[in-house]
């Protein structure tokens, strides 16, 4: 970034301007700049090895499209002052500040009963304290308590900047062409209705083209069966680990890591106790890989089967079923590490996984998308579109994971 010029040269949208000293401000604090040690898709690189950008690449690029739906609206004769739309760049800038390492890893694992969002919320208003209120419209844009609700909508929605930034990015990283949306021509056609987001008609085939593609990108990218696979064999290590930690183990871990593993970490915890948030900020990607070297030399057998195949990628195998996973399929499996390996019933469980994963890529009852027609009516675009499956797309899709550890000895 170069500060004279306040520019950043994005590998995806070109050159992106820094719109003033407050915005600056916000990019350059370390709750902001930690993301640039959190990768935004978590484990895929072990499918898409491109995939290795951060969640603070996409901050700035959900921050420049912001910018660019603002002055859109603003165009058309929708007024938003400078204060809302810095207030709103703001707000999607730190929206990401809550994750933990790998995602959302961490909320499966090492912290329970309390999402990211819920701590991004925290880290702005402790950010907020250290900026004298400067961050109050932010925020309640963020809450969706400001009065102009079509802000939230363009940080959290159907058609929010976050889904038009990751869907292009993500595809840019994974090479999987089919998520590159229109993200420009979506933006040009944005316009206002009763205080909500709608698109205009012109532009009804980018929004089938995006609905299409964050399908496709579901599948094939955030869903797939090898990244599902290294994502639970994630979570099982680190749930092992936490167990030895809870039952007196020594383990050799960086100190933010540390902190999470010997205690238990909760939403009231976070709510009743700064050190909790002060571990946060200084946890990234880098605390886990450096345990995970360690623990592949550790005595406990199971931690160090994990730790080593996810080191040299040797992951989970992975079985996708369409129907329920059997109980004896599972016991069967346990069996079978706990004498190949000879550990008890309860470690060897540790080995395996299963779960139901089910989404579905259009809900009109959460957050509708309109088509704005000429006339001024508005329709949805479950019937607006001639051409769209849209009971394929909101239809809820189950499949039926299957985890175990390769036969590696």
């Amino acid at each position: 970034m170069d500060k004279k010029t306040k520019i950043i040269n994005d590998p995806v949208f070109g050159f992106i301007n820094i719109p003033g000293e407050f915005i600056y401000r916000i990019i350059n604090h370390p709750y902001i700049q930690r993301l640039n040690r959190i990768r935004q898709l978590g484990l895929a690189f072990y499918v898409y090895p491109g995939a290795v950008h951060t969640r603070f690449h996409h901050s700035l690029g959900a921050m420049h499209l912001m910018m660019e739906a603002i002055a859109q609206l603003r165009s058309k004769g929708h007024a938003v002052s400078d204060e809302e739309k810095d207030g709103a760049m703001a707000c999607i800038l730190m929206h990401d500040m809550g994750h933990g390492p790998f995602s959302h890893v961490l909320e499966n694992s090492l912290v329970t009963g309390i999402c990211h969002e819920d701590i991004s919320l925290m880290l702005m208003n402790r950010m907020n304290e250290e900026m004298n209120g400067k961050l109050n419209l932010a925020i309640e844009i963020f809450r969706d308590t400001y009065p102009k609700r079509f802000l939230h909508q363009l940080v959290s929605g159907q058609l929010d900047v976050d889904r038009l930034d990751y869907l292009r990015r993500d595809s840019f990283f994974t090479g999987v062409t089919e998520g590159n949306i229109g993200s420009a021509r979506i933006i040009k056609m944005l316009n206002l209705k009763k205080d909500k987001l709608v698109v205009e008609a012109k532009g009804i085939y980018s929004i089938e083209n995006f609905l299409m593609a964050r399908r496709l990108m579901y599948w094939q990218v955030y869903l797939h069966k090898t990244a599902v696979a290294a994502e639970r064999m994630m979570i099982n290590t680190l749930n092992r680990a936490k167990y030895l930690a809870v039952h007196g183990a020594r383990l050799e871990v960086p100190f933010p890591l540390k902190y999470f593993l010997y205690n238990k970490v909760d939403k009231q915890r976070f709510e009743t106790d700064s050190e909790a948030i002060r571990y946060f900020i200084d946890l990234d990607d880098n605390d886990v890989w450096c345990a995970l070297k360690t623990w592949t030399k550790s005595s406990d057998k199971v931690l160090s089967l994990l730790c080593t195949g996810l080191i040299n990628r040797n992951l989970f195998k992975i079985e996708v079923n369409s129907k329920p996973i059997s109980p004896d399929l599972a016991a069967e499996k346990t069996r079978y590490f706990a004498e190949k390996y000879h550990l008890p019933p309860e470690d060897a469980a540790y080995l395996i996984f299963s779960e139901t994963i089910s989404t579905n890529m259009y809900n009109e009852a959460d957050d509708s998308i309109d088509i704005l027609f000429k006339d001024g009516s508005t329709e949805d675009i479950s019937c607006a579109s001639d051409m769209l499956n849209i009971q394929l797309l909101s239809k809820k899709i189950k499949k039926y994971y299957f985890c175990f550890l390769r036969d590696s000895e």
